[in-house]
């Protein structure tokens, strides 16, 4: 049982993790990144469609981002999408494909996207220590039940916290990385 809820927790862990590199792939650097275009939706036939099924997104140059889409009736609404997402980037159209060039990023703007990443992180945290405090009110409920003896339940909160401490580390190096990255001119 003990084994279980320590599983939880760290499956928990990782989702926060996942969750985690997610955002932070959405966070612009200054970099040309197809994970940029992750969240915009396009109108297609009256359906509200991801771009990544309607377009190759290619890398030609670390400052540009070129979408082909597969159906070249749709390229106006991509272009809509695009320009009404909050990427701050203007497509360039050529009856083709949308180039998305990628302004380099103001002093201002860095510091916008570095607390953005923070605060990302603070919400990766929190839910690392959401699944902490949960793991220790299961032990601690079958404690009171006479499942587990004090000794068992102390062991099992300090391999929990243990594992939590490790867990805001890897935030905390992720956090890092993203704010060197944002950073880096």
């Amino acid at each position: 049982m003990e084994k279980e809820i320590i599983a939880d927790c760290l499956m928990a862990f990782n989702s926060a993790y996942d969750a985690l590199k997610r955002e932070m792939s959405k966070i612009r650097t200054g970099r040309a990144n197809p994970a940029l275009l992750d969240g915009i939706r396009v109108e297609y036939y009256g359906t509200s469609t991801p771009l990544s099924q309607m377009a190759a997104v290619q890398i030609p140059d670390a400052r540009l981002l070129v979408v082909k889409p597969w159906d070249k009736s749709s390229l106006s609404s991509i272009e809509k999408a695009i320009s009404e997402s909050d990427l701050g980037i203007t497509p360039q159209n050529d009856g083709e494909m949308i180039r998305l060039p990628i302004p380099a990023l103001t002093q201002e703007r860095r510091k916008e996207y570095v607390k953005l990443a923070k605060n990302k992180g603070e919400d990766a945290k929190i839910a690392i220590r959401n699944a902490r405090r949960d793991a220790n009110e299961l032990f601690k409920g079958l404690q009171k039940d006479g499942d587990l003896s004090e000794d068992d339940v102390k062991k099992c909160l300090e391999k929990v916290q243990q594992e939590t401490d490790k867990a805001i580390g890897i935030v905390d190096d992720v956090l890092a990385k993203k704010e060197k990255e944002i950073l880096e001119i």
